[in-house]
């Protein structure tokens, strides 16, 4: 095999015939221990073009060769589907080569140089010439591996005698080998070492140039760091780095100084998430990726279209990567397209993702091949060819190294690679089917009909893709049950129309996909990509194309089928999202750029945004929230269908946080493309929606910046105010009061200037809510004065309450305990008329906090109960935290805390999790009392300065004081009455300062 193939019966050469046999030969050896098919013989010798009598001249080659070698210590045994050959120790060449390679490296591990050069060198007697020899180019890969293990080791040797200090023997070798190989740095490293140990450092020089003008014309790049740093050595006559000639038998080796890996590539794709029904190819095949071998393995996974061979590749690279160090390569062949990817397109990748610049890449593919080859060869690094071609395409990607792998999927069987290891995947067993069903549909879908789903996977042919369409069919047609969906894959005339989405050669380009659509189905496809959000979801389409939910849904069945979207999931409302791929939804957008008007596509965009629109007035009007509301809906909303509309108004909670990702891109991007009346309107609904801006602060923050831009670029100052306001809100829900109070005082004008009654109103009442956390408390009740006024004058009940019990909760910060009751008063009556359950619930809770101030404990208890039941009712955690916080606190007030520590702490994670850094101040603050009445000082204290600088950083000085007044009697209790004191006297000043009612209480102690 290290040379012609031959076989040797002692000093006679046994006669095999033409190359045909002695391939055949070689086949086997290589994978001696292993049976090879008889098909896979076929393509190996004859490749596409194998006779009709292939297989009996198979059979006639065997017979002879078992002539040839009769009963020695080799033979071939039939085993279906092929042949095995099993072959005894030491006989084949390439055995005892490995063998000696072997002892080589463990006695240089041990520092036994002189055995490891002796052992070396015996595997280099083995060779007799070029591998696999006489027999063609139909091992090439394989003799070229060989090669190169042979260069590898030759090199290791040099080594080692340069330890042993043998440069005088060394020169002449190098010297030739240096001339053949012109560019393999480190043959030149060590000749460079030689010359110089020889005292002919002037040639060491001039051997350095050749091979740096080598390396230029020859591969377009530079020499590596280890030839830079021997060259800069011999300069500076540098013997701790090059050595001196050795006196005895040893000297000090040359440093060999390796290319530092700048970025370590990681290209493999994600794993396949619901990844079934190969666990026996993967307990197979990973072992040949994790154990140490001699040359890289090559493993080829191959199988008919849908079969899963992609996803098998990737979910087995993902699980060997701690194996492979130095990185993984991916390369998408294309092989099945009409443009399958070129030598030099991936190998100039491949060039990059190794820290190899373009414009320092050769331009030849062979050189490029050269190059990848030298960088590969003494790393650890997995490479995944997907979708090859054929044998050609894939022999310059194959690296040398031993430290290496590959991982190759393909249509073919690719047998022309005889050192590869190929499985063919299959379909899947009907068990793996099922699970594999069940995890699309659901498990429990599956387990309700097993006959039906049995049914499908069998019709289904148990082609993993076919199966993952059957599911997703059933997926977007929840009300089909697997019985109906077995009855219409039954009809074999329709069987591929109902599995159009797992034919992928339908789907070789998106163009045509795309232009196999009906007209309407183009439009819809070219609108989804115009509207551009993340998912979305299916009644979307109606507003889209302006048609009923009908057509929508069957338009929607049609993108499915063609595989132009893809399901996503199913939200917390029950509807089925979907999503388009992001190089789908690119090519959508220009195609709706290129064949719609622009009038076509900004009233298609605005119908699905006034149909938001619409969805969150209805919200407003069926649970009024209590708070303040700027929008006023008008022609721009689109209703919705019925159906939809009772399903999402049904928990807008989950709507919203379903929708929340696609209303924010689409508000953003329809502010791009200037739609500002209909941006402007939906954007101040959405600002106002207290469910909505709960937990997307940030992002909502952007999209709402690009909104004002389009009303200010289209001149639209009504919508500027609106959006002001918004801003404002989004601010206060930060807890940035300041930016706050800019953003109100700027809308206040613009309000005032359009006489916009309501907005200012709204905006009012916003600075009301916004000077009572910055403790402006007398301009705060000003403010809201002014709001109160507006709102009885324009007969809004809701924004009256809002008003009304702002300026009770600044009453009652003041001590004006008469006045927080008369606005309480009218704050409920208000609520009351307006049906506001929630409005109703938090005035509540600010009639138990008024009661707990002037200590009566039983009714503010009372009160604080009931507030808590209703908000539990409403459903919305962040208030139902507040009012679990105002139950703590009449139990501490009652001497009960400790069964209120358990709610605190989960009313303290709400408030974390929402970003609310008030409330996270008063929950902190309120569990520091119970533990300070509890005795526990350490906890006390560690709650109440968590508090403070909280309270402090957002800049609200009277919870601040409030923390400072509890961290006082924290101090006293510890005995150290002199910080109490001044602790104390320091809550006072600020108490004092904004007329707070501590003030009073704490004076006439």
């Amino acid at each position: 095999m290290l040379g012609p193939v031959e076989v040797w019966d002692g000093d006679r050469r046994l006669q095999l015939g033409g190359p045909k046999p002695r391939a055949l030969l070689a086949a086997l050896l290589l994978q001696a221990g292993q049976v090879v098919s008889v098909d896979r013989l076929v393509d190996l010798i004859w490749g596409e073009h194998a006779p009709g009598t292939a297989r009996g001249q198979i059979q006639t080659y065997v017979s002879a060769l078992r002539q040839k070698l009769g009963d020695r210590t080799a033979s071939i045994e039939t085993r279906p589907p092929g042949y095995l050959f099993r072959l005894g120790d030491n006989v084949l060449d390439v055995q005892l080569f490995e063998q000696y390679v072997a002892e080589g490296r463990q006695a240089a591990r041990a520092e036994r140089y002189q055995d490891a050069a002796g052992a070396l060198r015996a595997a280099e007697a083995q060779w007799r010439g070029p591998a696999l020899g006489g027999i063609g180019e139909v091992l090439y890969v394989d003799a070229a591996r060989l090669a190169e293990l042979r260069l590898s080791v030759l090199e290791e040797r040099i080594d080692t005698e340069l330890i042993l200090g043998r440069q005088a023997e060394l020169v002449a070798e190098l010297t030739s080998l240096v001339a053949a190989h012109p560019t393999r740095e480190r043959l030149r490293g060590q000749l460079m070492t030689t010359l110089y140990r020889l005292g002919r450092a002037p040639e060491a020089l001039a051997s350095y140039d050749e091979g740096r003008q080598s390396l230029a014309e020859g591969l377009g790049i530079d020499p590596g760091p280890h030839l830079r740093a021997l060259h800069q050595a011999i300069l500076l006559d540098d013997t701790t780095v090059l050595g001196v000639a050795p006196a005895g038998p040893r000297s000090p080796a040359p440093v060999q100084v390796q290319v530092q890996i700048q970025v370590v590539p990681a290209q493999l794709p994600a794993d396949v998430p619901a990844f079934v029904g190969r666990a026996g190819l993967v307990a197979g095949l990973t072992p040949l990726l994790t154990a140490k071998h001699s040359a890289p393995p090559v493993l080829v996974i191959s199988g008919k279209g849908g079969v899963g061979k992609s996803a098998a590749a990737i979910h087995l690279g993902h699980r060997v990567t701690e194996n492979y160090p130095d990185g993984q390569l991916f390369a998408d062949l294309r092989g099945t397209t009409s443009t399958p990817a070129t030598t030099a397109e991936v190998l100039s990748r491949f060039l990059r993702a190794l820290d190899v610049p373009y414009n320092a890449q050769p331009e030849s593919p062979q050189d490029q091949a050269d190059l990848y080859r030298s960088l590969l060869a003494r790393r650890r690094v997995l490479v995944v060819l997907d979708d090859a071609r054929d044998e050609q395409q894939i022999r310059p990607l194959l690296p040398g190294g031993a430290g290496c792998a590959v991982l190759i999927t393909s249509r073919r069987r690719l047998a022309g690679l005889a050192f590869a290891q190929l499985t063919s995947l299959d379909v899947l067993g009907t068990e793996s089917a099922l699970e594999l069903l069940g995890s699309v549909v659901g498990a429990e879908r599956v387990a309700a009909e097993p006959a039906a789903a049995l049914e499908i996977v069998r019709l289904c042919g148990l082609l993993p893709l076919a199966v993952r369409t059957a599911g997703a069919r059933l997926v977007t047609r929840r009300h089909w049950t697997l019985a109906a969906m077995a009855e219409r894959l039954a009809d074999e005339r329709v069987r591929l129309d109902e599995l159009a989405a797992g034919d992928v050669a339908v789907r070789a380009s998106v163009g045509l996909s795309y232009r196999s659509l009906d007209p309407q189905a183009q439009q819809a496809f070219r609108r989804l990509g115009l509207l551009g959000t993340p998912d979305f979801a299916g009644w979307v389409v109606a507003p889209l194309l302006d048609v009923p939910l009908r057509d929508a849904e069957d338009v929607l069945e049609r993108l499915l089928d063609a595989q132009l979207i893809d399901s996503a999931s199913v939200d917390a409302t029950g509807q089925m999202r979907y999503r388009l791929h992001e190089l789908l939804r690119v090519f959508a957008a220009e195609c709706a750029q290129a064949h719609d008007t622009a009038a076509e596509r900004e009233s298609a965009l605005s119908r699905v945004l006034g149909s938001w629109l619409w969805l969150i007035a209805e919200t407003g009007s069926r649970a009024p929230s209590g708070e303040l509301e700027l929008a006023e809906f008008t022609d721009s909303a689109y209703p919705v269908d019925a159906r939809v509309a009772r399903l999402l108004l049904a928990d807008p909670a989950a709507w919203l946080e379903a929708e929340g990702p696609a209303l924010i891109v689409a508000v953003a991007r329809a502010a791009r493309l200037d739609l500002d009346v209909a941006v402007c309107e939906l954007a101040t609904a959405l600002s106002f929606a207290h469910l909505f801006v709960a937990n997307r602060l940030g992002d909502w923050r952007a999209a709402l910046d690009a909104a004002l831009d389009a009303a200010r670029r289209a001149g639209n100052q009504r919508g500027e105010a609106r959006l002001l306001a918004g801003l404002s809100q989004i601010h206060f829900s930060m807890d940035r009061f300041e930016q706050a109070r800019e953003h109100q005082t700027a809308a206040l004008a613009m309000f005032r200037q359009t006489g916009d009654l309501r907005g200012e109103a709204v905006v009012l009442t916003g600075l009301g809510y916004t000077c009572r956390e910055s403790c402006l408390l007398r301009e705060g009740l000003d403010h809201l004065a002014r709001s109160v006024e507006a709102f009885e004058r324009l007969g809004d009940d809701l924004g009256l309450g809002a008003a009304a019990r702002a300026a009770a909760a600044i009453h009652l910060e003041l001590g004006d305990y008469e006045d927080a009751w008369q606005q309480l008063d009218r704050a409920m009556a208000a609520y009351s008329r307006s049906g506001s359950r929630r409005g109703q619930a938090l005035t509540l809770r600010t009639r138990s906090t008024v009661h707990r101030a002037l200590g009566d404990y039983a009714p503010a208890a009372e009160l604080a109960a009931r507030a808590l039941e209703m908000l539990r009712e409403v459903g919305e955690p962040l208030m139902i935290a507040y009012a679990t916080q105002a139950v703590a606190k009449v139990e501490i007030r009652r001497g009960r805390p400790a069964a209120t520590l358990p709610s605190l702490v989960e009313a303290l994670e709400v408030c974390r999790s929402r970003s609310d850094r008030y409330g996270e101040a008063l929950m902190l603050r309120t569990i520091g009392e119970v533990h300070l009445a509890e005795g526990q000082l350490d906890l006390a204290q560690a709650h109440l300065d968590q508090a403070m600088a909280i309270s402090e950083e957002i800049r609200t000085p009277l919870p601040a004081a409030r923390a400072a007044r509890d961290l006082s009697a924290v101090l006293a209790a510890r005995g150290d009455t002199e910080a109490a004191e001044t602790v104390l006297k320091a809550a006072l000043e600020v108490f004092t300062r904004h007329g707070a009612r501590e003030s009073k209480e704490l004076s006439t102690r």
